[in-house]
């Protein structure tokens, strides 16, 4: 089936908590993956790094990021 209607405009905000992006080894583009707490990320991490490549982007907290490459500035 498709999908109806008017497309979105804008692009969703991301949700408070700490992101993680799991890529396959060698790969250009990844999987955004988001934890509650920090010791659910750090788990995360150590549970994907066995089989990928996985990067910490950051915490997000109220639409901005709080930590990582992109600290202080919007999500979208």
């Amino acid at each position: 089936m498709d999908k109806k209607g008017r497309p979105a405009t804008r692009p969703p905000e991301l949700k408070s908590g700490f992101y993680l992006e799991v890529r396959s080894r060698g790969a250009n583009t990844g999987v955004k993956v988001r934890r509650d707490t920090r010791a659910e990320m750090e788990f995360a991490i150590k549970q994907y790094e066995k089989s990928k490549t996985v990067v910490y982007l950051g915490e997000v907290r109220d639409g901005r990021w709080v930590d990582g490459k992109n600290a202080g500035k919007k999500t979208r």
